[in-house]
Formats: C-alpha cells, sequence, structure tokens
C-alpha cells in the first residue's frame, strides 16, 4: 500500500517525460493517489500529455494557469471527476519570454515581465485563491510549488525568472499562514536541483550549471525522478506539519560554497 492511497490531486505542467510534473504524476500514482492532469491548449499541441493520462488513468482538463476563469473551471471539473474533495497540487509553471528572446537583466522588456511573474508566480495566487475560495481541498491537504535557488543568491543568466522565483516563495509564505489557519493546507516550495527539462535546457548555459552544481553538491544533482519521490513525500501525511518552507533537494548545493572538485 502506498504513501497516497487514497488521496487524490491535480497535477500542472507536465509536458513530457523530461518533466518533473511527469515523474511527479507517475511516482503519485504509484504510490495509489488519483490524479487529473492540466496544462495549456499549446503544451497539449507541443507535449505529449494525453500518453500520460492514458497511462495513470488521469482526465487532462486544459487552463491557463494565469486565467482565474480557467482555474476554476479545472477546480470544479476536478471535484466533479473526484466526487468531491481533494488533497494535493503540484504547481510546476514557469516561462519567461525574455529568456527565451535573449534579452539581458539590465535591458528587460517590461511587457515580457509582466508575463513571466503572471505565469511563474502569480498564477499561484490566483490557484490557490480559486482553491481556497471553493474550500477544494481537504483538511491538512498539501500545495507545493517548484522554485529554484536563484530566488534567494544570484544566478548569472536566470534573469526575472528569479525574480519570480522570489514572489513565488512570497506569496507560500503570504498564503500558507492564511490556508493553514483555516483548514490545515501546508503550503511549500521545494528548490530542486538544476535539472535538464525541456524548460531548463532553455536558459543559457545550462550545461555548465548542471555541471558545476553536480560538483560543488556532496550527493550530486537531483533528478526529475528524485524530485517526484521527495514530492509525493510532501503530499502524505508524513508532513502534515511542514508549512511555508522552502524546501531545498539539491543534493547539498545550497550549503556549500566550495567543494574539493571545483577548487
Amino acid at each position: 500500500m502506498g504513501i497516497l492511497e487514497g488521496k487524490k490531486g491535480i497535477i500542472f505542467g507536465a509536458l513530457n517525460d523530461k518533466s518533473i510534473a511527469w515523474k511527479a504524476a507517475e511516482a503519485a500514482v504509484r504510490e495509489g493517489a488519483s490524479i487529473v492532469l492540466t496544462n495549456t491548449a499549446m503544451a497539449m499541441r507541443f507535449g505529449t500529455v494525453n500518453e500520460l493520462a492514458e497511462k495513470c488513468n488521469a482526465p487532462v482538463i486544459v487552463a491557463d494557469a494565469t486565467n482565474v476563469e480557467d482555474l476554476s473551471n479545472l477546480v470544479e471539473g476536478a471535484m466533479e471527476h473526484f466526487g468531491g474533495k481533494f488533497d494535493f497540487v503540484l504547481h510546476s509553471v514557469g516561462m519567461s519570454p525574455n529568456i527565451r528572446k535573449n534579452v539581458p537583466y539590465e535591458e528587460l522588456n517590461y511587457d515580457f515581465l509582466s508575463k513571466t511573474l503572471d505565469i511563474s508566480a502569480i498564477s499561484f495566487h490566483k490557484l490557490i485563491k480559486v482553491l481556497y475560495a471553493k474550500d477544494a481541498l481537504n483538511d491538512a491537504g498539501s500545495i507545493v510549488a517548484l522554485t529554484y535557488i536563484a530566488a534567494d543568491r544570484t544566478v548569472a543568466g536566470y534573469s526575472d525568472m528569479a525574480d519570480a522565483k522570489a514572489l513565488l516563495q512570497s506569496i507560500t509564505r503570504s498564503f500558507g499562514n492564511i490556508y493553514g489557519r483555516r483548514n490545515g493546507v501546508r503550503i511549500n516550495t521545494v528548490s530542486q536541483s538544476p535539472t535538464m527539462t525541456s524548460a531548463g535546457q532553455g536558459i543559457a548555459g545550462m550545461d555548465r550549471m548542471f555541471e558545476y552544481a553536480d560538483k560543488l553538491s556532496p550527493l550530486g544533482n537531483a533528478d526529475a525522478a528524485d524530485c517526484a519521490d521527495f514530492l509525493v513525500m510532501l503530499f502524505s501525511d508524513y508532513t502534515r506539519k511542514v508549512t511555508m518552507q522552502n524546501l531545498y533537494h539539491d543534493g547539498g548545493f545550497s550549503s556549500m560554497a566550495a567543494s574539493q572538485e571545483i577548487l
């Protein structure tokens, strides 16, 4: 019997089998959960989400995470599918037009910045607001979002995504206090190692960043499957008293200054 036996949840952001969200969906189902998958219409066209849906026996509800009406329809659709409230949500959503178009940080396009913040951080507030208003989560439910150490320390090339991740972590703390007091719902972020997802590979210098982090980390980089296992624990009852935290899942990278391997 898995640690998520009988639990139900929504997984945002699975694109293909390189995605952390994809691995998280597989791990959640392996541990006994029933899930609903969601992504944008564009991601549905360019990704392979339907393959994952078939494998996990999960419906796919198309939704734009920046659109409150879409999020409302998604949550209502999930509640209808599950026959009531559910237990966990993974927010694995992020994109920067500035990074995609190679706009340097000192020359940010502010229209692009607004889109970065809306997609990568404010969407999290919108999602939690909808969940809270509809009382969609069971007591002691769990909401988790993916972040990166660039929210806390400067990482060259991560550009305005660092600003978005810092906002994401602030939303986690602010809404964690509110939702925790009413329903015991936990809200946390996971700061993952550099991971060779489709989105990650679009960041300039990602190969060198990955190699550097792997050498600096005593345990090496955590991959997408490792992260999925950690997420499953955060969805489970084993972490009922963990909330408003940014949890480093990075092989020890966040505690290192130098290692013999890079000196």
